[in-house]
């Protein structure tokens, strides 16, 4: 249409004018299905917040990371659950699970796998000193139907204790929460979502299999690529993403080069951008992305 355009057909202008947002948007979703096309990128997500180094400042900036994956699943149409969550002693979160439920939420997510550290002028600081604080994030795929994942009864350990809630009658007053602890691999799961024991143990065990089967996907990577595993220590040299507040606004991922200057939207759940140059850094191997994104 623009070379009939150019012969003189002026008409065909505003239909190319129209046709090009529709043909963006079909070439875009084509390049993202090219993209996630691992056995388990359709799959849910499992996502685990932790804090890390630096006390309350941690537990805030934990707290504020659960908002940011909560915001980006809304935006996606995904259904979230919180499954486990324990709060911080002062602020924010020491700890949350959640289940996101939506097509390829796992391919998506995973780019938020790894350890966020966060500069700031501190809320808690009377002296309004800037703080780092590090956070990590670690998404696992749900293990579905077509993949067997076996827990030996001998392997695990159940405890049950009371359900923490917000007060009042909402208390939970019955030990119905689960915590399950796999002893080959170390990984300790919990579910206080649900009313009934049996239901929590169900859930539970669903989101222990995930991370089982992630972290034999990732002894395989480590056996086959010979690099060190991709989940570092919580603390400073090892993060994937840096956002910087103070002295200016800027996001910047260490994986792929990608950096934004809209920390606010980025902290909001703005996170597409993010995920796509992951995907794309991921496909090439993990050699950064050149594109017209500035180094800021």
């Amino acid at each position: 249409m623009i070379e009939m355009a150019e012969m003189g057909d002026e008409s065909s202008i505003a239909e190319a004018i129209a046709a090009y947002p529709i043909c963006e948007k079909a070439v875009q979703e084509a390049e993202k299905k090219a993209l996630l096309s691992g056995e388990t990128d359709p799959n849910n997500a499992i996502v685990t917040i932790n804090s890390g180094a630096g006390g309350t400042e941690s537990c805030d900036w934990a707290g504020m990371l659960l908002r940011m994956v909560q915001r980006w699943s809304e935006r996606a149409g995904f259904k979230v659950d919180v499954v486990d969550f324990q709060y911080g002693d002062s602020a924010g979160i020491k700890s949350a699970t959640l289940q996101v439920n939506g097509p390829f939420a796992y391919g998506l997510l995973k780019s938020e796998t790894g350890v966020h550290r966060l500069v700031r002028i501190s809320p808690f600081d009377s002296n309004a000193r800037r703080h780092t604080s590090f956070s990590s994030i670690f998404v696992s795929a749900e293990v579905d139907d077509t993949i067997e994942v076996e827990v030996l009864d001998k392997d695990l350990r159940v405890d049950v204790y009371r359900s923490g809630g917000a007060g009042g009658q909402s208390v939970n007053t019955a030990d119905s929460a689960v915590r399950l602890t796999h002893f080959p691999t170390g990984i300790v799961v919990a579910c206080q979502q649900e009313r009934s024991q049996l239901q929590n143990k169900i859930k539970a065990m669903k989101i222990l299999k995930s991370r089982i089967y992630e972290y034999e996907l990732e002894k395989r990577r480590q056996a086959q690529n010979e690099i060190e595993a991709g989940k570092k220590d919580n603390a400073w040299g090892s993060q994937i993403r840096s956002y910087v507040l103070h002295p200016y606004k800027l996001v910047k991922d260490h994986r792929t080069g990608f950096t934004s200057s809209q920390a606010e939207t980025v902290l909001d759940g703005d996170l597409d951008d993010f995920m796509k140059a992951f995907l794309q850094w991921q496909s090439l191997g993990g050699k950064p992305i050149e594109g017209d994104n500035d180094d800021l």
